[in-house]
């Protein structure tokens, strides 16, 4: 449960930038495709970033239906050799927000004192889309991002994909889309809000802790330091089958990779995912499973030869969608088991058991009235296996117990006065924060630093956070 005399103190706080936030937006959702397509967000989507039945089949067949005036070119035997928008599907994301933690968190340069609590972030991030077609049966989204706290611009979530319609009239005529997917992050091609880029929650803080473990497909390290060439089918608008291969492909750095470099798979890992999707009337329900096997070297210092670690990760999930003329409910569910093989971390004395496990659960309810007000309950639960270095006791980071899990609640509440803009007041709870409630991080102190300085164990009640964010896209 919230702990309402923290809440009282946080009140002040989140009604002073809710006023001044008036505006705001999301990064997903974005009015590329509305441009292209000149139909309104609500066709694609439910709220921003959750994808109506429709929004899957325009991502699954390629990004490519639109009706803007097209430049072309034939040859002489009336084969296409260009088929463009002529004004490009670009749009602007930019966020806002505030962050304010349970208590302070430890200065960064100074032994013993503490930061301000109470980060404001303008922006937290930008991003500019290109998002749409690129030629027949060939679209793309692509998103280039400015991180408010790295101070840097980077290629963020890129999906670029073909996709070809076959004619099944022979069998029964089922309708079957195969395609490729070309993509920087394993789950942002995925067209359901169960996996992890475009799960719940869809926006969070950036400068708040968060539990120290997770899995390789749970915000794990893959996402935008590797590269993905997969092929797919989505048959009968029902069941979809997706393989595709990963390589590293990180930003930034030493080229070609080498021991500088931290988490760069070796060789190629493979990615599957199998889903099936019914829907009958205003209703949705999709039954999956998911999954990587990946290799990779630790690096960061190490070098990129010998034995590597392996991380293969199982994951199953639901989404049940009623889309109504003005309530429109969602519930979301994952579960991912991560099984550890680590003899280079153990070798790099990274890590003291040669396997570990990790264990992710999921679970988010969701509701709008009339896609203007509305908001969303969730739970998450991580569990694995304790390790004495690979979760060791540090400031605010570490585990006194050496453990990973971690299990807490978010809350949040939204208003869209506009379908392309959001107002945001979220709250996140933590029950468990690295494998403790009270001192988890230390143990019971005090905890010497520096010279004749100490300090003393953090609860995980202190790394509860309210954000307030307000998004804007166009």
């Amino acid at each position: 449960m919230l702990q309402k005399p923290r809440l009282r103190r946080f009140l002040p706080h989140a009604l002073l930038l809710g006023v001044c936030a008036s505006v705001a937006a999301p990064s997903w959702a974005v009015p590329s495709f509305a441009r292209q397509t000149g139909m309104a967000c609500a066709a694609c989507h439910t709220v921003f970033p959750e994808l109506t039945p429709f929004g899957r089949e325009f991502k699954l067949n390629g990004y490519v239906l639109d009706n803007m005036k097209q430049i072309t070119g034939i040859t002489s035997n009336a084969q296409s050799t260009l088929s463009l928008n002529e004004i490009p599907p670009i749009s602007m994301m930019l966020q806002m927000s505030y962050t304010h933690t349970g208590s302070p968190l430890p200065d960064s340069a100074l032994t013993g004192a503490y930061a301000k609590n109470g980060d404001v972030l303008f922006p937290q991030q930008a991003s500019f889309f290109y998002a749409g077609k690129i030629a027949d049966n060939l679209g793309a989204f692509v998103q280039l991002t400015y991180d408010g706290v790295g101070g840097s611009f980077g290629l963020d979530n890129t999906d670029i994909r073909y996709a070809r319609h076959v004619d099944l009239s022979a069998f029964g005529n089922k309708d079957l889309v195969i395609g490729v997917t070309l993509n920087n992050n394993p789950t942002v091609q995925d067209a359901w809000n169960t996996t992890q880029a475009w799960g719940f929650p869809y926006a969070g803080s950036s400068t708040a802790p968060g539990p120290t473990a997770s899995t390789k497909l749970d915000s794990g390290g893959i996402g935008q330091s590797a590269g993905g060439l997969g092929v797919y089918a989505w048959w009968n608008h029902s069941v979809y089958a997706e393989v595709t291969l990963y390589a590293a492909a990180i930003q930034g750095g030493a080229h070609p990779l080498d021991s500088t470099q931290s988490a760069v798979i070796h060789g190629v890992s493979p990615y599957w995912r199998l889903a099936y999707e019914a829907r009958w009337g205003r209703n949705s329900l999709e039954v999956g499973t998911y999954g990587i096997d990946a290799h990779m070297h630790p690096g960061g210092g190490n070098a990129l030869a010998g034995p590597t670690d392996e991380y293969f990760d199982v994951a199953g999930d639901l989404q049940y969608q009623y889309i109504g003329g003005d309530n429109i409910f969602s519930l979301t569910s994952t579960y991912i088991h991560e099984r550890q093989t680590l003899p280079a971390s153990v070798l790099d004395t990274l890590a003291a058991n040669d396997h570990n496990t990790l264990k992710t659960f999921k679970l988010m309810g969701g509701y709008y009235y009339q896609r203007m007000i509305g908001g969303a309950i969730g739970y998450f639960n991580t569990t694995g296996t304790s390790d004495s270095i690979l979760y060791a006791a540090a400031p605010v980071v570490g585990s006194a117990t050496n453990s990973p899990d971690a299990n807490g609640e978010v809350l949040e509440v939204n208003y869209l006065p506009w379908l392309n803009t959001k107002i945001q007041l979220q709250y996140v709870h933590y029950n468990k924060f690295n494998g403790g409630t009270s001192n988890y991080d230390i143990g019971a102190g005090p905890y010497p630093v520096g010279t004749g300085t100490y300090v003393y164990g953090r609860s995980a009640s202190d790394n509860d956070t309210l954000y307030v964010l307000a998004w804007l896209n166009f």
